[in-house]
């Protein structure tokens, strides 16, 4: 199953748009699903729903990090080269959607929201593109990976 509609389904099944996206991708971080969706849970709803960066969006970078990241403070061309990384994923989600802002691309007020979670029914899932943005998340994840990865031929 391809990873976008890996994400879609975990989505469907009730986690937040940045779990979907980093439980998708669980095996090939190395760690477990339990300790994917604990380490994604606090970026749903743009970071606990205050609306900010997308949860899908932090999923892509944390996934870039536990893949690519740096380690070393001290080597400044590798955290350049990250930054610029972060940097190319999020224009290219932004070139897509318009915005990398939970609450833009819902079209939510200025506002912070609730930190009561909406009920997942039907009526959620038919007004929220969100699972759109999960897919499309996991597709530029996978794509990462698949030009980062040596090819076997």
């Amino acid at each position: 199953m391809p990873k976008s509609q890996e994400a879609e389904k975990l989505f469907k099944e009730g986690y937040n748009c940045c779990q979907s996206v980093v439980g998708a991708f669980s095996g090939e971080l190395n760690i477990d699903f339990e300790t994917a969706m604990k380490l994604s849970s606090s970026f749903g709803g743009g970071m606990g729903r205050l609306r900010e960066v997308c949860g899908a969006v932090s999923a892509i970078f944390m996934i870039a990090g536990l893949k690519y990241g740096y380690t070393d403070p001290q080597d400044r061309k590798a955290k350049t080269e990250h930054y610029k990384l972060i940097q190319e994923l999020a224009k290219e989600f932004e070139n897509k959607y318009g915005s990398i802002v939970c609450r833009r691309l819902l079209g939510l007020e200025e506002k912070k929201d609730s930190h009561v979670p909406s009920e997942r029914t039907q009526q959620y899932y038919e007004k929220r593109p969100c699972s759109q943005y999960v897919a499309f998340a996991a597709e530029l994840a996978e794509k990462m990976i698949s030009s980062k990865e040596p090819q076997i031929k």
